[in-house]
């Protein structure tokens, strides 16, 4: 083979899989300048790699939002650096999937083995964008939110419209007289804030409410209080927990003396959702 025609190969190569021009010239090499051969040579190192990369921690990256027609899909993908976070191809690869996994209607599991633009699945060419950019990234959660009630949405530290740090979703319900594009949007802001688990007590798994009143017990054992004393201040201070952590009971965000459940109204909370890049990632 020419020069100039490997040259030509190695290029072409490289825009086909995104790998570096040595690797490429590497793959050619091994597969008498055969391209497909080639593609396939470095698709089984990039896994290889990709595979080892996996090991590592990845908590930052993005959470993306994909409305239309009144639904919405919220999506998070992690990286293991701020830095990959604001690339380029991984932003633009969060916001193809994004779109992909709204068609799927959240299903990531039918989304990571669904075609994107290249016309490869979005598992291989999560595997080329490890390859490429050297860092774990992986397709975390996902909620998705049909047409049923009126969905609101926010996005905090936003790098463009829909992508960001902390996403939250809300789909309200009202009677028709109520305007619920006024409050909406401010409920979803409320949410990125306030980051309630649950919309009442009873959407609070009984597990965390276990969890926290065996942890309030221990600490007031520390005090050498009784265990009546302590029994009474233990559900004086879960029933704290509880409003701090649910929605309607949280201390609304624009007017510290109300309530959320105070400004709702007649307006019903449905669901809800917060992603923050990362949260709960050890």
């Amino acid at each position: 083979m020419s020069k100039e025609k490997n040259l030509e190969s190695v290029k072409k190569l490289r825009e086909i899989t995104g790998v570096g021009f040595k690797d490429c010239k590497l793959a050619l090499d091994e597969n008498n300048g055969d391209i497909e051969k080639s593609v396939e040579f470095l698709r089984k190192k990039g896994i290889a790699k990709a595979t080892k990369k996996m090991s590592r921690v990845a908590a930052d990256g993005l959470v993306i939002n994909y409305e239309k027609n009144n639904m919405t899909s919220a999506l998070e993908i992690n990286s293991e650096t701020d830095f990959v976070a604001k690339n380029k191809d991984f932003i633009s690869f969060c916001k193809e999937v994004a779109q992909i996994n709204f068609k799927n209607e959240g299903d990531l599991e039918k989304t990571k083995s669904s075609l994107m633009k290249n016309q490869k699945t979005v598992d291989e060419s999560l595997v080329g964008l490890i390859t490429k950019i050297g860092e774990k990234i992986t397709i975390r959660r996902s909620k998705f939110f049909n047409n049923k009630g009126n969905n609101f949405s926010y996005v905090h530290n936003s790098l463009e419209k829909n992508v960001g740090k902390v996403l939250s979703v809300v789909k309200l319900e009202g009677d028709k007289e109520t305007n619920l594009n006024e409050i909406g949007t401010k409920i979803a802001m409320h949410i990125a804030a306030s980051a309630p688990i649950a919309i009442e007590k009873d959407g609070i798994d009984q597990k965390i409410i276990d969890k926290e009143l065996e942890i309030i017990k221990e600490e007031l054992k520390n005090t050498g209080k009784k265990e009546e004393m302590i029994n009474k201040i233990s559900q004086g201070k879960l029933n704290k927990f509880v409003s701090d952590n649910t929605l309607l009971n949280q201390i609304w965000i624009m007017d510290t003396k109300k309530k959320v459940k105070d400004i709702l109204g007649n307006i019903k909370v449905i669901d809800f959702v917060r992603f923050k890049v990362g949260e709960g990632i050890e």
